[in-house]
């Protein structure tokens, strides 16, 4: 009878541990961040997290993510920018396949900031709001001070481009040329 009850009990314990599964652990890189915002890459999908202050609790973080198809990343970017340039009336609105992201762009102190107002699976009465980020804060976000834009900006220009390698050839020689014009504007002065 012990045998049997022995039996039973390592065949249990066996089929307890044969559910667990090892996941492929995706590794999650961050681009940039200031303060609470933060732009981070997972395979093809950007997204951005944020700290909703639109909420009474300050510790809810929201997010919404998007593919960087046709460079998105940097049309983002520049359209961010853009705002900063000439303020649009409006609010900019944005649709991604999950949410509605609006820029709110407001001067703060005499300086043109821009807010994240997304609309939570496309529903107007979830609204989750982000800090508001000036120009110096954006470009950290957007990994433009610390040199990680690169990891979003050289895919959607290998999309356009035919052939992998001329693209880096051509890459390389174009920007010494365009420093060596420079300097030689400079030497005629």
């Amino acid at each position: 009878m012990r045998k049997i009850i022995l039996l039973i009990t390592c065949m249990f314990g066996i089929s307890v541990f044969s559910q667990i599964k090892v996941l492929k652990n995706e590794s999650l890189v961050e681009i940039g961040k200031d303060n609470s915002v933060g732009l981070y890459k997972k395979e093809d999908k950007y997204t951005i997290n944020y700290q909703d202050l639109n909420t009474s609790n300050l510790n809810t973080i929201r997010s919404f993510s998007f593919q960087n198809l046709t460079g998105d990343v940097s049309d983002l970017y520049n359209l961010i920018v853009d705002g900063f340039i000439t303020t649009p009336v409006e609010n900019v609105i944005l649709e991604l396949p999950n949410d509605i992201i609006e820029l709110h762009y407001e001067k703060n102190y005499g300086q043109p900031t821009v807010q994240f107002i997304q609309y939570i699976n496309k529903n107007r009465k979830y609204v989750g709001k982000s800090q508001f980020l000036n120009r110096k804060q954006v470009d950290k976000v957007f990994g433009k001070t610390n040199g990680k834009s690169a990891m979003y900006e050289k895919p959607a220009t290998m999309h356009q481009i035919n052939g992998a390698k001329s693209t880096s050839n051509q890459g390389a020689s174009a920007a010494p040329a365009s420093n060596s014009s420079n300097k030689n504007k400079k030497s005629r002065k």
